[in-house]
């Protein structure tokens, strides 16, 4: 797989095909918005029973990139769990897995979510509001308030995607977002929709132009915003 490095506030990063974010100098690895268990809570609430396999699914996705990369830290970005009871209903192979996993590296690091405003503690590693390290600053959801200069922010929350047409089909792909000095993430679980990263919720976090790093199946690709589609509805909306 091939990924795109790019200088974010002074820190050499890499935007990953599988939607993680990788740090090579401080050998760190952060995912945003596993939501674990939203299977579940969406069978329960609407009686729609999906395949209950997401959290296996997204548990191998974090394995497979922890295997690969070895980070000394992994920063969870929030939203790793989909609901406050969500703990209670993972079952005994996934929980051993996410043990190993959380167990297998140095320093875990949840970030609480609005999802998830209390992660669970029994698997380990430890829980914080936001993360200061180095240039960089993570937290859950992007701050609407204007930027301290000294800080390269890093979110998650919205589950970016970059939509564009492509001899003339209609192309709709998970990315990261960032003009330089903020970084959204995108959603790394196996059950999670999508915001078009020109809806306003998105775009008016950014003070001017910005890049989606769409994910395609084995490489990152760098779309200036000015060449994305909005969604159909968006773009009605907006006309």
């Amino acid at each position: 797989m091939s990924s795109i490095a790019f200088e974010f506030n002074g820190a050499h990063v890499e935007a990953c095909p599988d939607g993680a974010l990788w740090w090579p100098d401080e050998r760190l690895l952060a995912v945003a918005d596993l939501h674990l268990e939203k299977g579940t809570w969406f069978g329960a609430r609407t009686g729609q029973l999906l395949p209950p396999y997401d959290t296996r699914t997204t548990l191998r996705r974090v394995a497979h990139a922890v295997a690969a990369l070895k980070p000394r830290a992994v920063v969870c970005v929030g939203d790793s769990f989909h609901d406050r009871d969500a703990a209670g209903r993972v079952d005994a192979d996934d929980a051993a897995a996410l043990a190993g996993l959380v167990g297998g590296v140095a320093d875990w690091i949840w970030l609480v979510g609005n999802h998830d405003p209390h992660p669970p503690r029994r698997w380990g590693g430890v829980v914080s509001r936001e993360l200061a390290f180095g240039p960089l600053a993570f937290r859950h959801e992007a701050d609407r308030t204007p930027l301290a200069r000294a800080d390269g922010e890093v979110s998650g929350h919205y589950h970016p995607v970059a939509a564009l047409t492509v001899r003339g089909r209609f192309l709709r792909r998970r990315c990261f977002v960032t003009d330089g000095r903020r970084l959204i993430l995108p959603s790394f679980g196996a059950y999670t929709g999508g915001l078009n990263v020109l809806d306003p919720a998105i775009a008016e976090l950014f003070d001017g132009a910005y890049d989606a790093l769409a994910l395609g199946a084995a490489t990152v690709h760098r779309l200036p915003s000015r060449i994305l589609r909005a969604d159909p509805a968006l773009a009605e909306a907006a006309g």
